[in-house]
């Protein structure tokens, strides 16, 4: 018995601030939208099981492992990927964090580890240490860049709480 096609259809999804129009079948994984279709690069094919990190992307305010979510499970939800959170011109502070604490060797590891930075921000501008080490507890960085990549969180981490300090009107 023949497999039988697989049907595509037109798919909205909002991307960067931008919405799109791919023609996919709902249970094709993001990534392989976000990378092929869409030429991002940020979120990389590591594993394709959800378990490296590599993948990384905002979905909303929650990093997810855009390997293992289909098409149909984003909805009306916006992506972000690495792309869309800052530029070589205008960096995101999390990334200029990892920037100026030398997190990076090979890079396979940055774009989800900065992708679970910045979700842990928006949830909690002030982590603790045990709190920054349970956010990236599931992102594989195989050149060992651990300490540096702690390092730049940390910074990350006092940047948003000074952010947030300096918006809800509290002195800094």
């Amino acid at each position: 018995m023949e497999n039988a096609p697989i049907s595509t259809h037109p798919i909205r999804l909002r991307v960067n601030g931008r919405d799109v129009m791919v023609d996919a079948a709902a249970q094709t994984p993001l990534l392989y939208i976000l990378r092929n279709d869409l030429e991002l690069n940020g979120p990389k094919f590591g594993c394709g099981l959800g378990e490296c990190g590599a993948c990384a992307v905002l979905i909303g305010d929650r990093a997810a492992r855009s390997c293992t979510v289909p098409l149909s499970a984003v909805g009306d939800r916006a992506v972000t990927t690495l792309e869309g959170l800052g530029d070589i011109d205008n960096p995101h502070p999390v990334q200029q964090a990892f920037i100026a604490h030398n997190a990076a060797q090979c890079g396979y590891c940055l774009n989800g580890m900065i992708i679970a930075t910045v979700a842990l921000l928006r949830r909690n501008p002030r982590p603790t240490e045990t709190e920054i080490r349970a956010a990236l507890r599931h992102h594989l960085c195989r050149c060992g860049t651990h300490l540096e990549i702690l390092s730049a969180v940390r910074a990350a981490a006092m940047l948003s709480a000074a952010s947030a300090s300096n918006s809800s009107g509290d002195d800094p």
